[in-house]
């Protein structure tokens, strides 16, 4: 099984990587899941490019950044669609001024691949799309891995 970890990178701190290393460490040594970490894999797309001298490409250098920002979202999508089992939304704060795990969620679910988002905001805050498109959302990561051991061991049975 593969993971996609969706969640804010551009308005998130360190990119939104923490919890992405996280989580693959533990897919992989209590599941022995892969994942899809779009902040590693976007590396390549972006690797002769600085952190801050991508950033600011969208005011400085617009149309290149629109340029590179497909290949990116070309590079997730079809991640999404071809090359994963599910979704692991961190729907937080810093989700909501950005569109990309917006259009993972949907993506995914379009494609019927399940959708568990961890949900930390309020949730009269949290799109109703989002929230419909969602198999189960959780408060927290913990839960998240409770109800997935579970589901492994149902699997195994």
């Amino acid at each position: 099984m593969i993971a996609y970890l969706s969640g804010p990178i551009e308005n998130a701190v360190n990119d939104g990587a923490d919890w992405r290393i996280e989580m693959t460490k533990w897919l992989k040594e209590n599941l022995n899941h892969k994942v899809f970490d779009p902040v590693k894999e976007t590396k390549g797309i972006l690797k002769n490019i600085s952190k801050n001298s991508f950033r600011s490409m969208k005011l400085n250098n617009p149309e290149d950044y629109r340029l590179l920002m497909r290949e990116i979202i070309e590079l997730d999508l079809n991640a999404v669609i071809n090359k994963t089992d599910y979704l692991i939304v961190n729907w937080n704060e810093n989700v909501l001024m950005g569109g990309g795990t917006h259009g993972e969620v949907t993506i995914a679910y379009y494609f019927s691949k399940p959708i568990y988002i961890v949900n930390t905001i309020p949730l009269n805050r949290m799109s109703s799309w989002i929230f419909g498109c969602a198999d189960k959302i959780f408060e927290d990561f913990n839960d998240l891995k409770k109800f997935l051991l579970q589901v492994d061991k149902n699997k195994t049975k």
